[in-house]
């Protein structure tokens, strides 16, 4: 018996004409200084989410100045005129609600959680930070949070197993001078020569309303909710200066296909990585059901292959990283202590060659489909993550009911396109990163010590 799927509730989802046929109901307009506005109403639960994203990711950087994005994800929460001190913070949890934030490669997305009695002070902290923030922004705020981000990089990146990988992966995909060709988290230099100028100067470049989108989901008053954005943000005035579209070519094969690292592990790890079409571009969907077939699940290629038969693999995973740029899809793999990364690497290519000859099988196909579209259904069932798709498919497309354009992508895909999709994973376009246990010192190594 199939198992049955609960949908959460009735103005959750709207289903048009077709079975399939998702969306997220809601209405946008923009204010006069150009801030992009979504209304995303939902009664089933009194509750609210503030999401507002600004287009502005590690990719926006100057060069000498990487970090900035992710450094201000942290700032914006420093304090204000109004809200000195860790105000914000204070005030919204002293009432029940909660916040966070994320940076990527493209962008930068603030989001705050609480019952609906709470809409009005998010509102009113949020224009508060887009009007203020800037303008109490000091030398010692800026100390403070570039070595908290120093600390960052530090545990979850030079400290953490492995993690040297994704520090390396952007230099040896990109040429320098891309845009993505170093980490959201940016450089020690980078971060330490920052100055109060430089950073009021980003601020005040891209933390203005025509940079943003605000999403407002949950149980509101619509007529009250509109007002209040209008009273609170309206009055913000946009960015006089123009914010110029990053201009890059296509990058098609990796600056270096080899990376040898070593690190404090037991267990060697491979990442194999391959430039791929921009995030909603065509191949990049079909790439998607690619990665499930290879190791979504005990019953993908990979997984079966390399852990289960052959047992080369201790794990195995694959991915579509998508990006508003050019994307990357990545192979990750940990071979057992019998086999070595080459080994396993090998069997890898072996699978990814198998599938650009001959393509997937009708069940593999349809497995695959079945998972993308739970995923989306997973995903709809938030109301956080509601709100941030809205925001997501605004700035990607414009439509932020890109919902089903999103989910037919998907529908669509056919044994021969996501057979293509694979050949494009081959051995010329592939940047391989190897990760070694550090050497232990050998007693001939070993320095001998004097005897007295």
């Amino acid at each position: 018996m199939k198992p049955t799927i609960l949908l959460p509730s009735a103005s959750l989802l709207a289903f048009g004409a077709s079975a399939h046929a998702l969306e997220i109901p809601h209405e946008q307009y923009q204010l006069d200084n150009g801030l992009n506005v979504i209304l995303h109403k939902d009664t089933s639960l009194p509750q609210v989410v503030i999401n507002i994203w600004y287009n502005v990711g590690s990719k926006d950087e100057q060069p000498g100045r990487s970090g900035f994005a992710h450094l201000f994800e942290h700032l914006m929460f420093m304090g204000t005129t109004r809200l000195p001190g860790s105000g914000f913070d204070d005030l919204m949890e002293s009432h029940g609600g909660w916040n966070n934030a994320w940076t990527s490669e493209d962008a930068t997305d603030y989001y705050s959680v609480g019952p609906s009695n709470l809409t009005r002070t998010f509102l009113w902290m949020e224009a508060d930070r887009m009007e203020g923030l800037g303008k109490a922004m000091t030398t010692d705020k800026l100390n403070i949070q570039r070595g908290v981000v120093r600390n960052e990089r530090r545990q979850t990146h030079e400290d953490q197993p492995y993690g040297g990988v994704w520090l390396e992966l952007p230099r040896v995909l990109y040429p320098e001078g891309h845009p993505y060709a170093h980490s959201v988290i940016g450089s020690h230099e980078d971060l330490q020569a920052a100055t109060l100028e430089d950073v009021i100067s980003f601020f005040d470049t891209w933390y203005v309303p025509s940079n943003a989108s605000l999403v407002v989901a949950g149980d509101f008053d619509e007529q009250q909710v509109k007002e209040d954005i209008q009273t609170m943000f309206g009055a913000i005035p946009p960015f006089s200066g123009m914010i110029g579209k990053v201009e890059t070519e296509d990058v098609d094969t990796p600056v270096q296909p080899l990376t040898e690292l070593t690190d404090q592990v037991q267990i060697p790890l491979t990442v194999m990585a391959w430039h791929t079409p921009a995030s909603l571009q065509p191949g990049d969907a079909d790439l998607d059901l690619v990665a499930a077939i290879l190791a979504d699940g005990r019953a993908s290629r990979l997984y079966n292959r390399l852990v289960h038969t052959d047992q080369t693999a201790l794990e195995v995973s694959a991915t579509q990283w998508s990006q508003h740029l050019s994307s990357v899809f990545i192979i990750e793999g940990k071979p057992t202590p019998e086999h070595t990364i080459e080994e396993m690497e090998a069997t890898i290519m072996e699978e990814l060659t198998r599938l650009a000859e001959e393509g997937p099988t009708d069940e593999e196909l349809e497995r695959a489909k079945n998972q993308t579209s739970m995923s989306f259904l997973r995903n709809l069932e938030n109301l956080r993550s509601r709100a941030s798709i809205l925001n997501r498919y605004h700035v990607l497309t414009g439509e932020p009911d890109y919902l089903e354009k999103d989910l037919e992508r998907y529908r669509v895909a056919t044994k021969q396109s996501v057979q293509a999709a694979a050949a494009t994973l081959n051995t010329e376009r592939l940047a391989t990163l190897r990760v070694r246990p550090e050497p232990t010192p050998t007693e001939e190594t070993k320095p001998v010590e004097n005897t007295p």
